[in-house]
């Protein structure tokens, strides 16, 4: 049995693979189809075309194994396609697209709205209340703009010596962004990780990176004076922020573009079927974490001190980020796809799902994992889902439609 669910696994995970490295070599852009999906079965779902009247403060909990109602709806600009496409900041929810909008959060109301300001599929990356994208110009330059209103508070300009920047991390202090070298032909042979100062808009330093390293691909966190980051080219590496000094560089057994979490000086990635932690100082590995057998890693983060990781034969653990320990494994999700990224109010855990039209929105009680409710929009499409905590909300994103949820 454990072979076969190998065999579909495969067939899910190349959907994913092929989606994602579609979205990045065109930099985002795509529109995808709907049509009727049959009731998942295992999990009460809500019909996606009562959503609760303009959404509000007020909804109530429903009964026990059933999910929520939608408290409002609206569809989303084409083009909303990346790992981290969504996101909320203070009151007003962010999705990544032309034109981009920013919405409120109770009601789904249009706060503002920019057109021809966000590459399709830029990462939503706000930091000191600040949204950090690249130019949609093209121009090289990268911008800041004040999430509440939409309007431009900053901008660095790079010059066009940078072929289309891509902001990857920030911190309090700077930008951290990934660029092409241009060559006097316009081809880009290198491409470079530099930091721009976030109170000048001054590039504080920057790094040329290693040739044949991928342009793409990149997820990065800044904390604790590290960036780090993975690629394509199966490494995990770790610089200094305060001078851009490459501290140290890992080959990984496998491609990963996935999410890397960061907790406590350590640096958790996923590698096939192993999940592996490195101590940010100097790259040694504190502890290592197998899956089952013909299974592999795929989404995790860390939220409260609590690693969650889930795998394709679509298990989801709970495991203490220390020590690599597991403290439960759920093996309810057989019917669904394996969650990607991960959302936590109160005591229960939100996961969104990958490529699947039976996946969704899964809630799970955070101290056992034990399921209780899936939320599905009825679409039928198959778009990768995303998850954000909002208060007493869930910010949900799927496809062209973005949904909010009650936390419950």
């Amino acid at each position: 049995m454990a072979r076969n669910e190998g065999r579909e696994v495969s067939r899910r995970g190349m959907l994913r693979l092929a989606g994602t490295g579609l979205g990045l070599v065109a930099l985002g852009a795509g529109a995808w189809g709907c049509g009727p999906v049959e009731d998942p079965g295992a999990v009460a779902t809500p019909s996606a075309s009562e959503p609760a009247p303009g959404g509000g403060d007020a909804f109530t909990t429903p009964p026990p194994g059933t999910a929520p109602k939608p408290l409002w709806q609206r569809r989303t600009a084409k083009g909303s396609l990346g790992m981290d496409a969504l996101a909320v900041a203070g009151d007003v929810v962010l999705v990544s697209g032309d034109p981009l909008v920013g919405r409120d959060v109770a009601t789904g109301e249009e706060r503002w709205r920019r057109e021809e300001v966000a590459v399709p599929g830029a990462k939503m990356l706000v930091r000191g209340g600040t949204l950090y994208l690249a130019s949609a110009q093209y121009d090289g330059d990268v911008v800041g703009l004040d999430p509440a209103t939409g309007r431009e508070t900053w901008r660095s300009r790079l010059g066009k010596r940078f072929s289309q920047p891509r902001t990857i991390a920030a911190d309090e202090r700077r930008v951290y962004v990934l660029a092409g070298i241009l060559e006097k032909d316009f081809s880009v042979k290198r491409n470079v990780i530099a930091a721009i100062d976030a109170s000048t808009g001054k590039v504080a330093w920057q790094e040329l990176r290693d040739a044949g390293t991928e342009e793409y691909g990149i997820t990065a966190e800044a904390v604790g004076g590290h960036l780090v980051y993975t690629d394509f080219r199966e490494n995990v590496t770790v610089r200094d922020t305060a001078t851009g000094r490459q501290r140290w560089t890992k080959k990984i057994g496998r491609s990963n573009s996935g999410r890397l979490a960061v907790h406590e000086g350590l640096v958790i990635v996923a590698d096939a079927g192993r999940l592996r932690a490195f101590a940010l100082a100097d790259g040694t590995e504190k502890w290592s974490l197998a899956s089952d057998e013909f299974t592999r890693f795929h989404g995790l983060g860390v939220l409260d001190g609590v690693l969650y990781a889930s795998d394709s034969g679509h298990v989801l653990r709970a495991v203490d980020p220390a020590t690599g320990k597991e403290s439960w494994r759920t093996e309810a999700l057989l019917d669904v796809a394996y969650p990607g990224q991960f959302a936590k109010v109160g005591t229960t855990l939100y996961a969104a799902t990958e490529l699947d039209d039976k996946g969704g929105i899964l809630a799970f009680d955070a101290r056992d994992g034990k399921l209780r409710w899936r939320y599905n929009d009825g679409s039928g499409a198959l778009d990768q889902w995303h998850v954000v905590a909002a208060g007493d909300r869930l910010a949900a994103l799927h496809g062209e439609r973005l949904t909010a949820l009650p936390a419950v």
